[in-house]
């Protein structure tokens, strides 16, 4: 008797734990840790935004931040998951994702990484990532950038080997990938065009737009009093400026 009620009380524990277990979704969610700062945050979106905005048209890419990359099959066994701090791939399709699932995206890994180091992940983000991107990922342009101290490197896929990057007089580094510049520009890391021009983001662009349209008023404005000058001084003289 003893001993059912023991079975009988630890049956009913068990079912109150199974009640309270809340079992993950068989799909791959990202398992990147929060970032590490708020600038390492604004960053982040910094690059995304931009790039977003000025390849809006296009449909043939995709670009994320603070998102694991998954890249084995059994990687819930060999931990075999990274987290860049920003990436782009392309020739794919630009959609939403939970996780970037290398073996359910035609074998694609990204062929854009930037890190953005702090002191707890710089040793990682120049040794063990950038091997780990250089021979297994072989993504073809990998970026660093330390928000603080405004460290920035860069390197390309060469025979198999990073390359180091080699800056232009404006110190901007070029992304054969992206098709841009990345250079520092008021202490972040930015876009730049093939021409130098600082590629914006939407609100600057919004604000280009619309001193642009300032400015075309004022030239309409000045060329109207002109006329109206003109037409004053014509009709002074007898002549109609409208049949001229």
């Amino acid at each position: 008797m003893m001993i059912t009620q023991a079975l009988e009380s630890q049956t009913n524990t068990l079912e109150d734990i199974s009640e309270e277990i809340i079992f993950p979704p068989s799909d791959l969610y990202s398992d990147e840790p929060p970032v590490e700062t708020e600038l390492h945050l604004r960053q982040i979106i910094l690059l995304l935004k931009c790039l977003e905005w000025l390849w809006k048209e296009r449909t043939d890419f995709y670009a994320v931040g603070n998102l694991s990359i998954y890249y084995s099959p059994h990687q819930k066994k060999s931990k075999d998951v990274r987290d860049p701090d920003f990436f782009v791939v392309l020739g794919t399709e630009r959609k939403t994702r939970k996780s970037w699932v290398v073996w359910e995206e035609n074998g694609k890994y990204p062929h854009v990484i930037v890190e953005i180091i702090s002191p707890t992940t710089a040793k990682t983000d120049r040794e063990t990532k950038k091997l780990l991107y250089q021979d297994t990922f072989r993504t073809p342009d990998y970026f660093w950038f330390d928000p603080y101290t405004l460290e920035f490197a860069g390197f390309n896929l060469i025979s198999g080997k990073y390359q180091p990057l080699q800056p232009n007089e404006k110190g901007h580094l070029w992304s054969e990938e992206l098709g841009l510049y990345l250079g520092i520009h008021e202490g972040l890391l930015r876009y730049f065009t093939s021409s130098g021009v600082l590629v914006p983001t939407p609100e600057e662009s919004a604000q280009m737009e619309a001193k642009r349209a300032a400015m075309e008023a004022e030239k309409a404005k000045i060329s109207n009093e002109k006329y109206q000058r003109l037409a004053a001084k014509l009709r002074e003289l007898n002549i109609d400026p409208d049949t001229i």
